[in-house]
């Protein structure tokens, strides 16, 4: 059951589809009490319950223990004494002994998750504001709360099948020549690939929707003979309009008030990547149209996919932040720069990015009302996204774009995916990102994945490896970086025939990633999920932080440590490890229910099979559109006397007529697998 619960006026943030009817009596989950800014519920908490959610977080797949902040931030450098990153996701489970329950704040603002942090036994939530919709939803389960809690919030973002090939990215491809050269290299080396993005610098000095005809002479021709090697580019496009005469999108938005405005009705001026910029009021139902409406200048020139960055929205500075500082430098300087004046030196200029004092001063105009940013500052880039998602509708009405934003906020799912933001080249990050993709899928967030191998800093070739691994199973798989830092395409390292033989495992798991992902977005299931969503009665599995269930089918168990050529996994089942060195190149071991060390050398990929389950391969090829999906081997682990169907989505990877699928159905009679249900394709069987 979904429970709603209503607080004064609350605006409307379009996270929710479903109506759901006001309750006349007050909810008593909490207890509650406001002051003259913020309402304050309260829980108490027994000792061994489990929180789940939160969606893009730090910490773990349990948020028991610490103090979680919902405002979406721009902060690569995150670790986990940081409470805030890129999504607000304000949605939880709270898993008791003797009950399992929903929460889903829908309020646009700032909110404290306290979970633990000051008193372990207490759960403490502080919304900064007192207009909003609380949703209680009950359940017997972890799952049944989270289906419930997806039929709510609505049907996830599906891309085009060549967004589930491997993607190449880096902040520092500059021209048509350096895109040539990773297309050729990843051909030489024969490495799949199927898109390589573009950064900031294909731009016209940073301008949105613009290509540099210096570096790209003939945009559309280029594109089209990327194309004809089965490789999409892939733009970013920023939230900042750079403030420039001449510039089309400048002038339209300035001439038509669609740009966020200060208190005085001028438009509001920040710095960002072009210099100075203005930003378009994505909660303007007018501004939001005429923004999606220009990326038909992309998608003319053949583009056919997109990835919405910088809106948080990050800022460098303002022009007010600017005159503050400067101000308090005179000040600042006209005293000893000892210890104190030395810090107060640094903070004056440091504090000028990303200052929340600015959120205060620009506004937006939803539906003719005023709205002061930082009142709804977490539907930001999740309005950019919608914006650019509706005009695709019109622009291509039946085909998917690839899609997919640095910010968002619950709903924002519905029209695209999300990457989780630039990170470091951390071993902590491949283990953050393992558990960000269960909380993602949580909060209905299923095209995910992190930056491969770590955005920022110098990654390492055993790190990168190991990355690879766990990002085959993510259905965004792209290497992104930073162009200051260790160039990280696969073909670099001394380690890539064992990284050709990780991503080309992707491509021979493609038929299962695919079509587990599309069942799970059509039918409210979880792509990603903790083991004890299949097994809630198991109390070791609801312990397990670094192992995650894809579909019904495998369980992955990913290498995240320096040095380490094994791990601990814990089996909530019977299930078979099987090891790949490469598509071909493979070992079996049966294992029982319970905690077992395995070893893992450098090139290996560990995958469990679940018990009377199996899962498709096909050969590698160079891309998604050379897979052969008519001669396919079947996988399994099926005991005598048991029987199993999958179901096989496979349609033309354009259109968005992808709910139709085949069985494939085996049953295991006297040690012999047979089929009960075979389609018309060349299916070997292997049970383990």
């Amino acid at each position: 059951m979904i429970y709603r619960y209503n607080y004064n006026n609350p605006l409307n943030t379009g996270a929710v589809v479903k109506n759901i009817s006001y309750q006349q009596q007050g909810q008593d989950f909490f207890a509650q009490r406001t002051n003259d800014e913020n309402t304050i519920f309260t829980r108490k908490m027994d000792k061994d319950d489990i929180v789940f959610g939160l969606g893009e977080t730090l910490r773990g797949i349990n948020k028991r223990g610490w103090r979680y902040e919902s405002y979406c931030s721009d902060d690569a450098l995150h670790h986990e004494g940081k409470s805030a990153i890129y999504g607000a996701h304000n949605f939880l489970i709270i898993k008791n002994e003797n009950i399992t329950s929903g929460i889903f704040i829908d309020f646009p603002g700032k909110i404290i998750f306290d979970i633990g942090s000051k008193n372990y036994c207490l759960m403490e939530i502080t919304v900064f504001g007192k207009d909003f919709d609380l949703y209680l939803i009950s359940g017997n389960n972890e799952q049944e709360v989270t289906t419930q809690f997806r039929t709510l919030i609505g049907k996830s973002y599906i891309p085009p099948l060549w967004a589930f090939g491997y993607q190449q990215s880096r902040w520092g491809y500059r021209n048509a020549e350096d895109v040539l050269k990773i297309a050729d290299e990843f051909e030489q080396e024969g490495i799949p690939l199927d898109s390589i993005y573009l950064d900031i610098d294909y731009m016209q000095r940073y301008k949105n929707f613009t290509v540099d005809k210096e570096k790209f002479p003939d945009f559309q021709a280029f594109v089209r003979k990327m194309k004809e090697r089965g490789i999409r580019l892939v733009p970013i496009i920023d939230a900042g309009v750079k403030i420039e005469e001449g510039y089309e999108v400048y002038e339209e938005g300035v001439k038509n008030n669609y740009f966020c405005k200060r208190e005085d009705g001028s438009d509001f001026v920040a710095g960002v990547w072009p210099g100075k910029t203005h930003f378009p009021d994505f909660l303007n139902k007018k501004a939001s149209k005429w923004f999606g409406n220009w990326y038909k200048t992309l998608i003319d020139q053949g583009i056919e996919g997109f990835w919405n960055d910088m809106n948080e929205p990050a800022i460098f500075y303002s022009e007010e932040g600017i005159e503050k500082a400067l101000s308090n430098f005179d000040k600042i300087m006209q005293k000893p720069l000892d210890v104190t004046g030395y810090f107060a030196l640094l903070d004056n200029f440091n504090q000028l990015s990303n200052n929340r004092e600015d959120h205060k001063i620009f506004f937006h105009n939803i539906d003719g009302k005023l709205y002061p940013h930082n009142e709804v500052h977490n539907l930001y880039g999740f309005y950019m996204t919608k914006s650019a998602s509706e005009a695709f509708e019109k622009i291509s009405p039946n085909k998917r774009v690839l899609m997919f934003s640095r910010s968002s906020y619950i709903g924002m799912h519905r029209y695209g995916g999300i990457w989780t933001g630039d990170n470091c080249s951390w071993w902590s990050h491949i283990l953050l990102g393992i558990q960000q993709m269960a909380s993602l899928n949580m909060c209905g967030f299923l095209y995910s994945g992190t930056d491969i191998g770590g955005f920022g800093g110098d990654t390492s070739e055993d790190l990168m490896l190991r990355w690879l691994q766990f990002g085959i199973f993510t259905p965004l798989m792209r290497n992104h970086s930073a162009f200051n830092t260790r160039e990280q395409e696969p073909f670099r390292f001394s380690l890539k025939n064992e990284m050709k033989n990780t991503i080309e495992l992707r491509y021979s798991l493609i038929p299962f990633i695919y079509s587990t992902f599309i069942d799970a977005a059509i039918n409210d299931k979880m792509y990603f999920k903790p083991l004890s969503f299949d097994f809630p009665q198991d109390k070791r599995a609801a312990l397990v932080e670094d192992q995650l269930f894809i579909g019904d089918e495998i369980m992955i168990a990913p290498i995240y440590q320096q040095g380490a050529k094994g791990r601990y996994v814990y089996l909530p089942e019977d299930m078979v490890l099987v090891k790949f060195k490469s598509y071909g190149q493979r070992t079996y071991q049966r294992l029982k229910k319970g905690d077992s060390y395995i070893s893992v050398e450098l090139d290996e990929i560990p995958i469990f099979i679940r018990k009377n389950k199996a899962i498709p391969l096909i050969k590698p090829a160079k891309n998604t559109d050379q897979l052969d999906w008519a001669n396919m081997e079947m996988l399994a682990y099926i005991e005598d006397g048991e029987s199993y169907t999958f179901n096989l989505y496979k349609d033309d990877g354009y259109s968005k007529n992808y709910t139709s699928f085949i069985k494939i159905g085996l049953e295991n009679h006297n040690d012999e697998l047979t089929f009960t249900e075979k389609p018309n394709i060349n299916i070997s069987l292997t049970n383990i």
